[in-house]
């Protein structure tokens, strides 16, 4: 007994760190991206295609993870997956064609979102609750959350050393991009060791042998396509605001530094980190559904704010508290979602409201692209920002009814 606990115990710490080498890698990829292809003279639109072909194979990948990662085996498919990403990323780098450019982005999964939510992260969530009694589940999310905020936030400001290893802190040029290119193999080497890392998972991380296929019953599957339509508008407007293209608005309108943008995102990471301690003090008193909507609809408005600003320190502070309230849907959506289903259909409920997520995703980029090609570079800001206040109308009418467990027992006398 006391052998299974240590070696759980070593699953949640390599978990942790992996989360830490990844979120860091996708902190800095999605910042570097922008000031990269636009180093290659990409126009806005090839850059949002590219930024869509990564996203696009991340969602493959989840769908893939989702239906036959169990099936394959966890940690298998885990070290495979790190595999394309290094594959991907180096390609990236050694390339200048567009096409191969979204190829290599597509095969690595390139995340420009800013956030790590791919297939590894799926993955991740259902072994964590393998290697975790129910006591300290909820602690172990909670650390694995926090732990990709901090990479998250490092990972944003490690994306201005690029800049400062030139000693140059202005708009970067062609100069620059042996810099940026060295960057992308780095982020290769932190997925190297995500990799090794991953190969030293126990026999534990995976699913128990001759477990059942996953069953949802009607009722779940109206609630999940209920909440996945709706996940939808959700995530184009998320997919308007990748952190590629945001940081090519930053440099285009305001002709800010990547050293400004590095540390801008460092902040802004550090909010969200924060923001989600906030999120649980907040849900247990107005509930996970006011929580999520009454967070998100000021988010978006200071969007729209960061679209008109003067100058890059307003545009900088109105993002900052934007970044604030953002997040604080993350982790109420999350348990929301696995509370409003049965235990033994969360594993399908997570894949499937993650799927949709990606592919959402995947898809508002290029058209973000386009909107800054064609209209302004403020539109994808407008865009996104009011499909998210749209999302959020939506979900508090369609769910403010459908309680989880703990709100409907709080109703009740005793």
């Amino acid at each position: 007994m006391e052998s299974g606990t240590n070696s759980t115990m070593s699953d949640q710490r390599l978990l942790y760190t992996i989360a830490f080498l990844r979120s860091f890698g996708t902190g800095l990829i999605a910042v570097v991206m922008g000031i990269y292809l636009s180093l290659r003279e990409l126009t806005p639109s090839l850059i949002g295609g590219v930024v869509s072909a990564g996203l696009a194979g991340a969602a493959v990948a989840s769908c893939v993870a989702t239906f036959g990662a169990d099936r394959w085996g966890r940690r298998r498919s885990l070290i495979l997956i790190s595999a394309l990403g290094i594959a991907g990323a180096i390609g990236v780098a050694l390339t200048a064609h567009p096409w191969l450019l979204g190829g290599s982005a597509l095969v690595g999964m390139l995340n420009g979102m800013g956030r790590d939510r791919g297939a590894a992260l799926i993955l991740d969530q259902a072994i964590l609750a393998a290697v975790s009694t129910d006591r300290q589940r909820t602690r172990a999310y909670a650390i694995y959350n926090v732990v990709q905020d901090v990479g998250h936030a490092l990972g944003s400001l490690a994306a201005g050393l690029p800049a400062f290893v030139m000693a140059d802190g202005h708009k970067p040029t062609a100069t620059h991009l042996s810099a940026y290119q060295m960057t992308l193999v780095g982020y290769a080497a932190l997925l190297l060791i995500s990799l090794a890392a991953y190969a030293r998972l126990s026999p534990a991380v995976e699913p128990p042998h001759g477990s059942p296929g996953t069953r949802v019953s009607p009722g779940s599957w109206r609630v999940l396509g209920k909440l996945s339509a709706l996940f939808v508008v959700d995530a184009l407007g998320g997919g308007f605001l990748t952190t590629t293209l945001v940081s090519y608005f930053f440099i285009e309108r305001f002709h800010a530094a990547p050293t400004l943008i590095a540390a801008l995102y460092f902040v802004a990471r550090i909010a969200n980190a924060v923001s989600h301690l906030g999120a649980a003090w907040l849900a247990s008193r107005i509930g996970l559904v006011n929580t999520m909507v009454f967070t998100h609809i000021p988010s978006s408005l200071l969007l729209v704010t960061v679209a008109f600003a003067p100058s890059f320190p307003v545009a900088a502070i109105l993002f900052v508290l934007r970044e604030s309230l953002v997040e604080m849907d993350v982790p109420t959506r999350q348990s929301y979602i696995m509370a409003i289903v049965r235990p033994e259909e969360r594993t399908i409920a997570s894949g499937i409201t993650n799927l949709v997520r990606m592919a959402a995703w995947a898809a508002a980029p290029g058209l973000a692209g386009l909107f800054m090609e064609q209209s302004s570079l403020a539109a994808p800001l407008i865009a996104g920002a009011s499909l998210k206040i749209v999302y959020d109308v939506a979900l508090y009418f369609a769910f403010r009814g459908i309680k989880p467990p703990e709100e409907t027992a709080s109703t009740k006398p005793g």
